[in-house]
């Protein structure tokens, strides 16, 4: 899949002028960047492995207990990569569906899922009202809880729509010094940003209390009443050449898809740089940190 780079939206405008966007600007920068590199995700987080040789997909399928779940919701579902992993691991006992606000990732989906009976449906997370009350045993989140906001609508739409015992599993951003190297990849792609917008991290995408795993259970802790609340540090690896993990790399970060074209280059050459000097035996590694959070009614 081509990238496409120099992405404007209403979002990078307000960054630009040096004004605070609200969650209307988030929402028109997310649906830009999604249209014009749909499934962009995938890659890396497919590739990206913990100690035990599981990747990000893998540790939310592993929530699911086909024993006592009977239907499970892909919550900002994207291009269906969980979906498909999780249709293909269970039997059809369990039912499945996903929601996205993506045309783009939507209809990725649903060419990857064309051979099931998985119902996706076009919604933002926090407006739900086609699904009932206590109606779903599972609900999973890929990397998407982090981009959110208002978060607490999402939050408490996730309360209303889980069932009794039901569970909530997602993966979100790790803290940033829990991974070697993460941190100075992290500051390479944002000092290009940077260059473009000055005031670019400054306010980050969604609720920057997501990615901070103290601010994250503050957060749930007051609105999950009752629940047990779990948030897993996970580090996930990938091994490559320099020029693939600084391609890789580069098209996960949000940040890399403002830039222009002669920008994105230079970005990938400091990239290719930074991990050649880490390289051993022909390669090098990336280190990305994450949080599995899983919510469910104490016993």
């Amino acid at each position: 899949m081509t990238k496409c780079s120099n992405i404007v939206s209403a979002w990078t405008r307000q960054i630009e002028n040096r004004k605070k966007p609200d969650s209307s600007d988030l929402q028109d920068h997310l649906t830009e960047v999604h249209e014009k590199n749909a499934g962009f995700t995938e890659a890396l987080a497919w590739k990206c492995r913990d100690a035990n040789g599981k990747n990000s997909y893998e540790l939310l399928a592993d929530i699911i207990d086909q024993e006592h779940h009977s239907n499970v919701l892909d919550l900002a579902c994207g291009s269906g990569v969980l979906l498909d992993l999780c249709n293909r691991r269970f039997d059809s006992k369990v039912s499945f569906a996903g929601i996205d606000i993506s045309d783009a990732e939507l209809k990725l989906a649903s060419e990857r899922l064309i051979q099931t009976d998985i119902a996706l449906h076009q919604s933002m997370a926090q407006s739900c009202d086609f699904i009932a009350d206590t109606s779903v045993d599972v609900i999973l989140c890929h990397w998407a809880l982090t981009l959110m906001d208002p978060i607490i609508p999402v939050l408490e739409t996730v309360k209303r729509i889980l069932k009794h015992k039901g569970i909530f599993a997602a993966i979100v951003d790790g803290d940033e010094d829990s991974a070697p190297g993460y941190l100075e990849i992290h500051e390479i792609i944002y000092a290009h940003a940077q260059r473009k917008y000055p005031d670019y991290g400054v306010v980050e995408l969604g609720d920057p209390r997501v990615r901070k795993k103290d601010k994250l259970h503050e957060l749930l802790k007051n609105i999950f009443v009752g629940f047990d609340i779990q948030i897993s540090p996970i580090r996930l690896s990938f091994n490559a050449t320099p020029e693939i993990l600084a391609k890789e790399t580069a098209g996960f970060f949000y940040a890399s898809f403002i830039l222009s074209i002669e920008e994105h280059r230079q970005m990938l050459e400091e990239l290719e740089n930074y991990f050649s000097e880490k390289m051993r035996n022909g390669e090098s590694s990336f280190n990305l940190p994450v949080n599995r959070l899983v919510i469910k009614e104490s016993d």
